[in-house]
């Protein structure tokens, strides 16, 4: 059963519609709400297990989705090429190996596709990357799982540079045991690649005892190949319903908010 928390204040034109509404749990009509509270007990239960915590960065950590839209927008134009903003924030989670494929042809992507890739890279760290705010909440979220005794690692699709930039931005290098790149990883999401290196870079810890956390159905996806379950983010942008058919376990607005159930759900 889904665990579907969210109780928000406010609206960001950005966010999916229906964010900043009350979010309910809902059962099929034949369970009491006995039984569904037990439903719900029963999946929180799962992660008082959790020993290590996985998070993407982009739309996950800091509000940065659309800035990467307006980047791939600009750098494709630059190359002869256009395409709606809804078709690029469609693909927002992926690296730069799975992303190209979804507009370019082969053709393409041999004759000038590094150069798109390289040209988009730098405009998004001069221009856009100053941009990029940090969701609230964050630092306090990472010290309350540091303090819990708990792992923490970064597994973003973006690059190894603009990854330690964030790192600097959130103020949590003192509280993460280590991040993984999409420059770390063979493919990005949504191949696994990036989870499981995250998981050989959390030693001991076993797929069963680690959660991801991510905004994306990209997250979702990648998590689950690599055998480990998701808590999802509505924060980047992505609706509720995307994340549940991915297969998210539960969804919260934010890391805040996350933050304000974690005792409830993780202790």
């Amino acid at each position: 059963m889904l665990g579907v928390l969210a109780a928000v204040a406010g609206r960001n034109p950005r966010f999916p519609r229906g964010y900043g509404r009350p979010y309910t749990l809902s059962f099929p009509h034949h369970l009491s709400a006995h039984r569904a509270r037990n439903a719900i007990q029963l999946e929180n239960m799962k992660l008082f297990s959790v020993r290590a915590f996985i998070f993407d960065i982009d739309g996950t950590l800091v509000d940065s989705n659309e800035l990467h839209v307006d980047s791939w927008d600009q750098a494709f134009r630059r190359f002869g090429k256009q395409f709606s903003r809804e078709q690029l924030r469609a693909q927002i989670g992926k690296g730069s190996d799975q992303y190209l494929p979804e507009f370019l042809t082969p053709e393409e992507i041999k004759r000038f596709g590094k150069e798109l890739d390289e040209y988009r890279s730098e405009l998004f760290r001069k221009e856009y990357l100053p941009q990029v705010r940090p969701f609230p909440k964050v630092h306090e979220l990472f010290k309350r799982i540091h303090d819990d005794n708990k792992r923490i690692v970064l597994a973003s699709s973006g690059k190894k540079r603009d990854t330690k930039y964030y790192i600097d931005l959130l103020k949590i290098g003192d509280l993460i045991n280590g991040y993984i790149s999409g420059d770390d990883a063979d493919r990005s999401k949504p191949a696994p690649d990036i989870f499981a290196a995250s998981l050989e870079k959390l030693g001991d810890i076993s797929p069963a005892d680690a959660v991801t956390l991510g905004d994306t159905k990209f997250d979702v996806e990648a998590a689950k190949k690599a055998g480990v379950k998701t808590i999802a983010f509505l924060c980047g942008g992505t609706s509720e319903s995307v994340l549940r058919q991915a297969g998210a376990i539960a969804i919260y607005r934010d890391p805040a908010d996350f933050l304000a159930h974690y005792n409830d759900r993780c202790v």
